[in-house]
């Protein structure tokens, strides 16, 4: 049989020449047809092309073809900088045009199915404000421990308050608990050596992705949550870590604004799986059995959705969490978060939330917030927002640092995760979400208390800045991506 007449034989690759065409076509249908969310302006497009790692990598190349050598040193320092600083996570731009509302069954599938974090019955809800409310819970739990405890945390400071934790650990387990650990490497680093000897006398300690150059690539991935779970059964996660600052009742600048929630029941098991996938990635320990995972019976009236974000997975859970929410309110929007640096496609749903007669609500931490960059790209961005309809109060007795969100007074979100690309895209997350008018009513009470310790933002105001303070905050722009 001649070759020609042969019968062709099935491949296992694909033609790859062919690969430019398909790269070129769009199907029906496809979203790049349609406008997208948040087209970047030009400053956004400068900045990041400034950002760009190729563009420093190409200068350097070029500095040193012209026998530039210092000049190509640092173009090769800058390359290497963006690279590790690059943000991986971008936010969804298409698909965030909704007509169902946030009390339809629709947005109840949606959100859950978006986030993979599905709704979990059974489960008992306290919200709990400032740190003498929770502190004394916490503590009283982990007193109570006969299984297990672990801990995930980004802040653990020397302190009062952080030797009463660590010696409640210790005794705990001095006495057969299984305590379990995990502290960020930059977060925790002032835990200080007192606290630091006790806790690794009888509990386990790690340190999640400490600077290694074996790891370097990855240094800018920091875990932010904040959660606490004894016995498997009962857990905590919000705005605070374990430091002297979030104790009292937010009187002053000494005592922090924030929020905590303690929740019972099977939505528990959500929260550890965080902390496991994150101790086994520090440690190569898997976490397991009935003293992690107990099983679990329904012990309150509420359906919970714990979703858990990290930049591993390419895209934020709790970004699309925030934007889905926003995209289909109806009514009214509060956003309670201290470093509230919206993107552009985060601006541009909440100047549409507004423009459709939604009353949106934002309180940010103002005087006494504790990250001048963040609060330098919060104020730079008041002007787009106030001239929509937003109201923006600065919330200025002490340093606000809950992060919280109520969308048509029945859908409520609390947890660990700002409103701001560090969160959205180099931090592990963690948010605790809930349909209840109940819940979300209470924290709208509250929302209206704490309003009497707010400055409201007017545009006159915010257009009288000086010309100081706009060149800050022009400077700070280009580290938007970073805060």
């Amino acid at each position: 049989m001649s070759a020609l007449n042969m019968p062709l034989q099935p491949r296992s690759r694909p033609a790859t020449w062919h690969a430019w065409r398909v790269g070129r076509r769009r199907s029906l249908g496809d979203p790049r047809t349609r406008a997208p969310k948040g087209t970047p302006s030009l400053a956004t497009q400068a900045r990041r092309l400034l950002w760009s790692w190729w563009l420093w990598a190409a200068a350097a190349v070029a500095f040193t073809v012209l026998d530039r050598n210092i000049s190509a040193g640092v173009s090769a320092g800058c390359a290497v900088l963006a690279h590790l600083l690059e943000r991986r996570v971008q936010p969804p731009r298409f698909g965030l045009d909704h007509d169902v509302a946030v009390d339809a069954e629709g947005f109840v599938t949606t959100v859950a199915g978006a986030t993979g974090a599905p709704f979990i019955d059974g489960n008992a809800v306290e919200v709990l404000h400032n740190g003498d409310a929770f502190y004394p819970r916490m503590l009283a739990d982990i007193q109570q421990a006969d299984a297990s405890i672990t801990i995930e945390a980004y802040i653990y400071w020397a302190g009062e308050i952080g030797a009463r934790f660590a010696a409640a650990l210790d005794e705990r387990a001095r006495a057969g608990v299984r305590v379990m650990v995990l502290l960020d490497a930059v977060g925790a680093a002032d835990i200080g050596d007192d606290i630091l000897h006790t806790l690794e006398a009888h509990c386990q300690i790690a340190w999640y992705n400490p600077l290694r150059w074996r790891t370097i690539g990855s240094f800018n991935n920091r875990t932010h949550r904040k959660s606490l779970i004894v016995d498997g059964r009962i857990a905590y996660t919000g705005g605070a870590g374990i430091a002297d600052h979030w104790r009292g009742q937010a009187r002053n600048a000494g005592e922090w604004r924030d929020v905590q929630v303690r929740f019972a029941g099977p939505a528990v098991a959500s929260l550890q799986s965080g902390f496991a996938h994150n101790w086994q990635r520090t440690t190569g320990e898997l976490v397991s059995g009935s003293p992690y995972y107990p099983s679990l019976e329904t012990c309150g009236p509420y359906a919970l959705q714990v979703v858990l974000s990290s930049p591993e997975t390419g895209g934020s859970n709790v970004q699309t969490l925030y934007y889905l929410a926003i995209a289909c309110a109806r009514h009214s929007v509060l956003i309670a978060n201290p470093y509230f640096v919206p993107d552009e496609v985060g601006l541009e749903l909440l100047i549409e939330a507004a423009r459709r007669g939604v009353a949106v609500r934002v309180m940010v931490s103002g005087v006494r917030n504790d990250n001048r960059l963040a609060r330098a790209n919060s104020v730079a961005l008041y002007g787009a927002l106030i001239e929509a309809g937003i109201e923006l109060h600065e919330y200025d007795r002490s340093m606000l640092h809950h992060k919280v969100m109520v969308v048509d007074g029945h859908w409520l979100t609390i947890g660990t995760t700002n409103f701001d690309n560090r969160s959205f895209a180099h931090n592990e997350e963690s948010n605790l979400s809930v349909f209840d008018r109940g819940l979300a009513s209470d924290y709208e009470q509250q929302f209206a208390l704490d309003l009497a310790a707010c400055q409201r933002v007017t545009l006159a105001a915010w257009r009288a800045r000086g010309w100081r303070q706009r060149l800050g905050e022009s400077v700070a722009r280009l580290f938007e991506d970073q805060v």
